[in-house]
């Protein structure tokens, strides 16, 4: 017989071009979102390689952003992006505008010349900070003499089901009275622990101590920290970042080659590997990255997890009223 097993909703598809868009996370959270990429800009030649790797039918602009000619884009449906976030972070100097990697009024600038229906900008937790009050101020005047509404909310990725904390402050524009149609997305249920997501991934190499370990990491991770070409290598943070994931069973001083084999102690204490992190983060297990090891952990550590830019993105296609198409998959069984 004949039985429906599986339902999905898709959104029918969308425009988007999206700025420094890194390893894409957030890349693959809006495809899924049902947003097809116009164009995608990443200066940074591994990440841009990375996009590539997995998405080579995309167009890709290896390159600063200031040489992106927002105007060949007008009308599209989204203008997206995680500008850079040491401008804005509690481990930096907090200079925002005086930061010179502050892409803000870059983000602004292809506003004004591409017009989308809606933007989508991520950032880090500090931007939400009092300090910077009068900076979120300005970027809301500059949407609103656009002819844009626009709002702020710090989401958090634990509640979208990645198995970290990881906040996420982030501003959706919207022209006109479509904007009175977007809400934020509330969370999809109860957030992943970190031993049930790695578990499979401990165990791969026949480590007898991985269900132990899984017992034990029973919680969600902190905050995985990629840090920068200039600061931080491949290891999981600074000294209190480490301490939270020793007490998950987990050696954060470095990112290892391969998972714990069954030559190791059932009392090892195990470092992530970076399909780990990835999955951490909200990766799916097949997106691949490209570059050698502290690279790839770079680019999976500054990533925008995934599933929250599909919640946002989704909310935003909902606001800009793309009617939901609704497809049932057949799967046959067999008595």
């Amino acid at each position: 017989m004949i039985k429906i097993t599986e339902q999905e909703l898709t959104y029918s598809s969308l425009s988007v071009l999206e700025i420094c868009a890194g390893a894409g996370g957030q890349s693959s959270g809006l495809e899924k979102a049902g947003f097809r990429h116009e164009l995608a800009v990443e200066i940074d030649k591994d990440a841009a390689a990375t996009l590539r790797l997995n998405r080579p039918e995309w167009d890709v602009h290896e390159g600063d952003v200031r040489e992106v000619d927002g105007k060949k884009y007008r009308g599209i449906d989204l203008l997206a992006g995680g500008v850079p976030c040491p401008p804005f972070s509690m481990a930096g100097k907090q200079l925002g505008a005086d930061d010179e990697r502050d892409l803000f009024p870059e983000a602004i600038r292809l506003v004004g010349e591409a017009r989308p229906a809606a933007v989508m900008l991520e950032n880090v937790r500090g931007l939400a900070s009092p300090r910077f009050t009068p900076y979120r101020e300005s970027i809301l005047d500059q949407l609103s003499k656009l002819g844009y509404r626009a709002d702020w909310q710090l989401l958090y990725s634990s509640e979208f089901g990645v198995p970290q904390l990881r906040p996420r402050f982030i501003l959706v524009a919207i022209k006109g009275a479509k904007f009175d149609e977007f809400e934020w997305p509330g969370a999809v249920g109860s957030p992943k622990l970190v031993g049930e997501t790695l578990l499979p991934l401990m165990k791969a190499n026949g480590w007898q101590g991985a269900n132990a370990w899984a017992k034990r990491a029973a919680s969600i991770a902190p905050t995985v920290v990629g840090g920068s070409k200039k600061h931080g290598g491949a290891d999981l943070g600074p000294t209190r970042a480490k301490k939270a994931w020793l007490a998950l069973g987990i050696d954060g001083k470095g990112i290892a080659d391969e998972a714990p084999s069954a030559e190791h102690p059932a009392t090892h204490i195990p470092r992530l590997t970076n399909p780990m992190v990835a999955l951490v983060q909200g990766f799916d297990p097949e997106w691949s990255f490209a570059g050698r090891k502290t690279s790839t952990y770079r680019q999976i550590g500054n990533a925008f997890p995934p599933p929250v830019a599909r919640g946002v993105g989704t909310s935003i296609g909902r606001a800009l009223g793309v009617t939901a198409l609704k497809t049932e998959r057949a799967l046959r069984i067999v008595a």
